[in-house]
């Protein structure tokens, strides 16, 4: 990964307190860090072997944050203490001219690797990381998709994950010299020198950092990983260590114990915790605290320091090589992985993929890193070097672009001959015969592409007695100004899903339609939400009030829940939500749940063919028996049980009339719900009039 080096001090005049005087203050930060250098390089090869040989994480990354922040403040305290300029406009054109070209090219030649070798149905996803990865936003990306319970499933790692790490740190090369310039700025005006300032920022930095999270890792792990704010305190910790470095100075024996200790101790963290698991929280001070180890030691002058191996000519050389590494051991071994079908490699081909990749890497630097470091013309201005940097974001973006907007058309045309190519559902009705075209695609056409889930339509407004606390989850998604009922829609995205077909419903019946949905939330007992559980609660919380507020005829809820595990249940807590409403006088419609797998039946069908016996299954949801059978019973509670057309004759297929049934595992498309919507409003209202409902137009 990419380190801001410290760079040899440079000659200054006219200081206020004496030219000598200031230089000699920064050169208490200067001088460069052989040991520090190949600390950097045993940090890569930890993150490329745990990568390959053990299928985790190994903490390294954290490391490559500290020591970028470490250097970082150390270049900057010394043009502070020196009396230098600052100059971050320069600074920042600077360090992106230095990363981007060699980043530029991975992601150019990941790109090629996926379109040759990579699933079809996962291209448009890796195109907008590559995107998300240039602009140093990978992090956010990776981070509101972990969270995202309507992103689709993938059936490969991306090969742009790792450049979070470098979004994060792109992040903090923009921010940290701002907190630089502050401290300039307030010693300036002040009587108070840089460093004492800076020291209390960071420590600030630190400590709020870190609350937040060990805070967030504890309720949103998923999120928290890729946050920058969860990692900030790792840079801080960095920069007090740059800032305490010049001061610690320890003897040679706890020197040499220190280094030993640090790097047994970092070494070992990837195999006795879960870092994916469990950083970025406290947990994450083990492999920095063992590289702040390793760095107060310093050069010890002993035989037996660890220096004495960090500091030596290969690894020093492999560090000037380590981020060329960690760009690219990743796509290969991702590539590899896709190529062979594996969810690993295994001994020999793994030793194969990490001598490619330290053979690429080595050519990467030589070739591109270091003739480009080298290159003056840049240099010479501003704007050269802004130029420099905007032909090499347009040198992702645009491919990218073109690539997006040539998928986009081409679903267009396929989507403007759905009437006729595309009949989902309505192939199962008797007596239909398919006129379209022999060899029309299937729809919606499967690219990767972010799901686009049913709009729920316009908040509510304002002054609906709706307090403002769950106003940001009810939407009054089908408005009527003179309604001959209301609709309340509660719970997750297995009831987001069929929203085209309550659309339908509604318009036809004359309904008003205000939905208070969020994912992943059952409309149960708080105690039952797995994940994201105080969000959930929060959520949890507001039914009742919602429902007094909006005061519905008619509920639609998830009846039942179908399970990874082939098994249907009724969520605890369900049954009295469901008899509340109906006591209160509310007609409650619980749709009965649709089947989940452990496949994508598109990306089967994809891969082996929609017919392919390996692409379709069975589910216990689709029995005769529903746990919601008794429930129903009472009166204004009516079960809609839409499995038969989901899965016709009682077997699940991931094409039913030219359209795909399910987007993920789980979730049904768009395109599907619109052709089931007209059997949908028929069964409720059939099932209302059962009931005895006399909202129902006609009735």
């Amino acid at each position: 990964m990419a380190t801001v080096h410290a760079a040899a001090p440079q000659p200054t005049t006219g200081t206020s307190d004496g030219g000598g005087a200031a230089q000699r203050r920064g050169d208490r930060y200067s001088g460069f860090r052989p040991e520090v250098q190949g600390l950097r390089a045993v940090a890569v090869l930890l993150v490329v072997v745990y990568h390959v040989f053990l299928g985790r994480v190994s903490g390294g990354v954290d490391v490559f944050l500290l020591i970028s922040a470490f250097f970082l403040t150390l270049s900057f305290v010394r043009k502070l203490e020196a009396g230098r300029p600052l100059d971050l406009g320069r600074y920042w054109l600077h360090v992106f001219k230095r990363l981007l070209p060699l980043a530029v090219l991975t992601i150019l030649a990941t790109l090629v690797l996926v379109e040759l070798f990579y699933p079809d149905y996962d291209a448009g996803q890796w195109r907008a990381e590559a995107l998300a990865s240039v602009f140093y936003v990978q992090n956010w990306a990776l981070a509101l998709n972990a969270v995202d319970y309507y992103a689709a499933d993938h059936s490969s790692a991306s090969p742009f994950q790792h450049f979070w790490s470098l979004s994060v740190q792109g992040q903090v090369f923009l921010l940290w010299p701002l907190a630089f310039a502050a401290a300039w700025l307030l010693s300036r005006r002040s009587r108070w020198r840089p460093v004492p300032v800076l020291a209390v920022f960071f420590g600030v930095v630190f400590a709020a950092s870190l609350a937040w999270s060990v805070h967030s890792t504890a309720t949103q792990q998923e999120f928290a990983y890729f946050d920058t704010r969860t990692r900030l305190w790792e840079f801080a910790l960095g920069s007090l260590l740059a800032l305490a470095v010049p001061w610690l100075r320890p003897g040679r024996r706890l020197r040499v114990l220190l280094g030993w200790a640090g790097m047994l101790s970092m070494v070992s963290v990837g195999v006795l915790v879960d870092v994916q698991g469990a950083f970025p929280g406290w947990i994450a001070l083990w492999p920095l605290l063992s590289a702040a180890a390793i760095i107060v030691a310093g050069r010890t002058g002993s035989r037996l320091g660890v220096d004495r191996v960090l500091a030596s000519r290969p690894l020093v050389r492999l560090g000037d090589s380590a981020y060329a590494l960690y760009l690219i051991h990743w796509p290969v071994l991702i590539t590899y992985l896709v190529l062979r079908d594996r969810p690993m490699a295994g001994p020999r081909s793994g030793v194969a993929v990490v001598l490619v990749c330290l053979l690429l890497a080595v050519l990467a630097t030589r070739l591109v890193e270091d003739p480009l470091k080298r290159w003056a013309w840049p240099e010479r201005n501003r704007r050269r070097l802004a130029a420099v940097i905007v032909v090499c974001l347009a040198a992702v973006a645009v491919p990218v672009t073109a690539a997006r907007v040539a998928e986009e058309r081409r679903a267009l045309e396929i989507a403007a001959s759905a009437d006729r190519n595309n009949p989902g559902a309505a192939a199962l009705l008797p007596g239909f015969r398919y006129q379209g075209d022999p060899d029309a695609e299937t729809i919606p056409v499967i690219t990767g592409e972010p799901y686009a889930k049913p709009s729920l339509g316009e908040p509510c407004p304002p002054g609906t007695g709706i307090d403002e606390r769950f106003q940001q989850w009810c939407f009054d998604t089908v408005p009527a100004p003179e309604p001959s009922a209301t609709m309340l829609v509660i719970g997750n995205s297995h009831v987001h899903q069929w929203i085209p077909a309550v659309e339908l419903l509604a318009e036809r019946n004359d309904w008003r339609v205000v939905t208070y949905i969020r994912g992943n939330c059952l409309y149960a007992l708080p105690e039952e939400q797995v994940a994201d559980h105080e969000a959930c609660a929060r959520w949890l919380e507001g039914t009742d009030p919602v429902v007094d507020a909006v005061d519905p005829d008619l509920v639609l809820v998830q009846g039942t829940r179908s399970t990874d595990e082939d098994q249907e249940q009724f969520t605890p807590g369900m049954e009295a939500r469901i008899r509340g409403l109906a006591e209160r006088g509310v007609q409650v419609v619980g749709l009965r749940d649709n089947a989940r797998f452990d496949f994508v039946p598109a990306h089967c069908a994809a891969d082996h063919g929609a017919d392919a016996p390996e692409c379709t299954a069975s589910h216990v949801i689709l029995g005769p028996d529903s746990p919601l059978d008794p429930v129903a019973e009472q009166p204004r509670v009516t079960m809609v049980d839409m499995g038969d057309l989901i899965c016709p004759d009682g077997t699940c297929v991931p094409v039913v009339g030219n359209v795909h049934t399910y987007w993920d595992n789980n979730h049904l498309t768009v395109e599907y719900v619109r052709t089931l919507a007209p059997l949908f409003a028929q069964r409720v209202e059939e099932a209302l009039v059962a009931d005895g409902a006399a909202f129902l137009v006609g009735s």
